[in-house]
């Protein structure tokens, strides 16, 4: 962790005046952190204001800096956010620049925790062969394939990028799972492979128009939309234990 900012304290004490213009302005205190990340917090402790800001931002421009001041604060006190300082930051954070420096900080400072491809039902490396060969023309480079070590029904699948991985929910490793549905889902991640995310107007978008129609083209698509509704319902419906 880095040493006290002077000059962000300066843009932190500006953001909480014109944020909070009621309220004693608390004793600031901003460092950089090595987060794995794009990563900034911000808490308010026995009247103390403690943010750590992600050091990929430590060499941005100071419009940049102020942005990140008044988005924490903002966040803080649960108001709105600046349109202008919002602008700012997501075209600094979304640049080519950015984000590199954030694949090799998850590279270096993040962790990838690696099962086996190998379930007790499924085996992941036959279904990514059979997927490439029948959908993508055999052009898909496989990545590390995982099941997760968690059941999970929230995320299903997850295409983490800057550690090659895909990770598939143990949930779906169950023979009372349809074998298309563990397909979709892996079908899905591949697809985030073949449709890397988009940059427009400063925002980033994973599943675009190319992305989704050819998402559509799988045979089960219908059947697979329906399941994930079964899915999501459940979620919902509390769960009685048995004594």
């Amino acid at each position: 962790m880095s040493q006290p900012q002077p000059h962000l304290r300066a843009l932190f004490n500006e953001a909480f005046r014109q944020l909070a213009r009621n309220r004693p302005l608390p004793e600031i205190e901003v460092k950089f952190y090595p987060y794995a990340g794009i990563s900034h917090k911000i808490r308010l402790r026995s009247g103390r204001l403690y943010v750590r800001i992600s050091d990929i931002f430590k060499n941005a421009p100071p419009d940049v800096h102020r942005a990140i001041a008044f988005i924490l604060v903002a966040r803080l006190l649960s108001k709105r956010t600046p349109e202008t300082h919002e602008r700012i930051y997501r075209a600094y954070a979304y640049s080519p620049q950015v984000l590199r420096a954030l694949d090799i900080a998850r590279r270096r400072r993040g962790r990838k925790f690696v099962s086996t491809a190998r379930g007790r039902v499924y085996d992941l490396d036959k279904i990514f062969q059979r997927l490439n060969r029948r959908h993508f023309d055999g052009e898909i480079e496989k990545p590390t394939l995982t099941w997760s070590q968690r059941r999970t029904r929230r995320i299903l699948g997850h295409h983490d990028a800057a550690h090659d991985t895909i990770v598939i929910s143990k949930t779906l490793d169950a023979a009372d799972v349809p074998e298309w549905f563990v397909e979709y889902v892996l079908f899905h991640e591949m697809l985030h492979i073949k449709h890397p995310a988009r940059f427009i107007k400063g925002r980033r978008y994973y599943h675009t128009n190319a992305f989704r129609s050819e998402e559509q083209s799988f045979p089960y698509y219908e059947e697979a939309q329906r399941w994930l509704e079964l899915i999501a319902l459940q979620q919902r419906v509390p769960h009685t234990r048995a004594a």
